[in-house]
């Protein structure tokens, strides 16, 4: 009887220790919601330039490239803005699943006004819309991530990773199914060549896409969220002891939002670079290389899944490999050390490009003269390293380091660079038509190497002033 009663025992705690171990529900529900909104907007973003540049009889706006990288460059710089103001909302009045929710139905909104009407009016509409949308949307699901775990939990890193996971699938799959409606099954093609393209239909589908995840969040949030996000921050910590508000930063505190900001403004750079995927990368995909796999020729807004699939395939090994290397005598590599490699990888990956410029002859305007398209994957493979190097680990950073006062305020100057890269990143792209691809993708390779060498000369000093 005693032996019996022993085991149950023992099972009871294995069961709590097993239960402990695994995530709750409602991360996997936020995993599914937030990769159908990551479809929704990269399934767009990888249409965009294209459906500006191309001719209006085409399918198109007709816009000049200079114009249209401008353009893209303004509303992917917006995006990481207007967070900023949906968080201070929802914070404050209306709490982070309203905030979803409205974010969620304004964007859909804005994806079915691009599918509506082929017309500049239909555009800057829908734009506005998605902008604004994503502000609501943005900053608040990570936050409830986060709110599932009790401070200190040792499954919140694994928790966020799952859910990077998440943004990647849908970001994967995205310009595949909204690319292949917009260049192969609704598009008009004659011996061929497409003369009219389906960019309403791939807008269409992101739509969709978005109002799957509204639906999934909505039905199930109620249940596995519990009133997890139901009430607006400020309200819930009215109890709080507010002298500690009033407290100035410590030395410790000063410098560690000091070692922030400097690192922020090296993201900058790594983000300029990086955003070139969406502007003057594709335009370079389209005009310039080979796509042809044997005798098929690959969309090129399949390109844009390069990124994603990466991450997906590399993204746990990158993790275990931090943590194995945490495991040594000598501790992990530094979070500047990290960074200033994702840097360089970012800028060896634009030398692939030149590569891909000099098998053409350099800056040669002749469409018919193709580059290989291993020089571009190899390219997105490198970006994807450096990537997994600097936006993890950033994050990561800034949650650590920053000062619980101004936590947020912070967390928003991490965005801000990259409000302010997407519109460095546009107007670097509106140069190619002038200066050429050659001298563009040459010179953010010199300049990712060398901001990432600086910041490896930095690291000791940044190392002390974060501990």
């Amino acid at each position: 009887m005693e032996l019996k009663q022993s085991n149950e025992t023992t099972n009871k705690v294995s069961d709590h220790k097993t239960s402990k171990m695994k995530h709750p529900p409602g991360l996997y529900m936020l995993f599914c919601t937030e990769m159908w909104e990551r479809f929704s907007y990269y399934g767009m973003r990888a249409l965009l330039v294209m459906y500006l540049t191309t001719e209006f009889v085409s399918g198109g706006l007709g816009i000049d490239k200079v114009t249209a990288v401008k353009m893209y460059g303004i509303f992917t710089s917006l995006v990481y803005l207007t967070p900023l103001a949906g968080g201070y909302i929802s914070d404050r009045y209306i709490g982070h699943r309203k905030a979803i929710t409205i974010g969620g139905i304004i964007m859909a909104l804005g994806q079915f006004t691009l599918f509506s009407h082929q017309s500049m009016t239909a555009l800057y509409i829908g734009l506005f819309l998605l902008i604004i949308g994503n502000g609501f949307f943005k900053p608040n699901i990570s936050t409830l991530i986060g709110d599932l775990y009790p401070e200190g939990d040792k499954r919140k890193d694994a928790a966020f990773t799952i859910f990077y996971m998440g943004i990647n699938l849908g970001s994967f799959f995205a310009p595949l199914v909204c690319g292949t409606l917009a260049e192969n099954l609704m598009a008009t093609k004659q011996a061929g060549e497409i003369i009219h393209y389906g960019f309403r239909y791939g807008f269409l589908a992101a739509g969709i896409g978005m109002v799957i995840g509204q639906v999934i969040f909505n039905l199930l949030s109620n249940k596995y969220l519990g009133d997890i996000g139901k009430t607006p921050v400020v309200k819930a910590n009215k109890s709080s002891d507010k002298n500690d508000a009033n407290k100035p930063l410590t030395k410790q505190e000063k410098n560690r939002t000091i070692v922030i900001c400097i690192l922020t403004a090296f993201v900058v750079v790594f983000w300029t670079g990086f955003e070139q995927a969406g502007s003057s990368l594709t335009i370079y995909t389209q005009q310039y290389v080979n796509r042809n796999v044997g005798g098929w020729e690959v969309p090129v807004s399949w390109f844009q899944s390069l990124n994603p699939l990466f991450i997906v395939l590399f993204g746990i090994p990158v993790s275990k490999l931090w943590l194995k290397l945490a495991n040594r005598k000598k501790g992990d590599l530094s979070i500047p050390t990290k960074m200033a490699i994702g840097m360089i990888m970012l800028g060896i990956g634009f030398i692939l490009m030149v590569g891909a410029v000099m098998q053409r002859g350099g800056n040669v305007q002749d469409t018919a003269i193709k580059a290989n398209m291993l020089w571009l994957v190899g390219a997105y493979y490198l970006h994807t390293m450096g990537e997994l190097c600097l936006s993890p680990v950033g994050l990561s950073m800034v949650s650590k380091l920053a000062p619980a006062k101004i936590a947020s305020f912070l967390m928003g100057v991490w965005l801000l660079s990259s409000f302010i890269a997407n519109e460095l990143a546009g107007v670097i792209a509106s140069y190619t038509e002038t200066l050429g691809h050659l001298e563009i993708f040459g010179g953010i390779a010199v300049v990712s190497i060398l901001i990432g060498l600086i910041l490896l000369a930095l690291n000791k000093t940044l190392v002390k002033m974060m501990e």
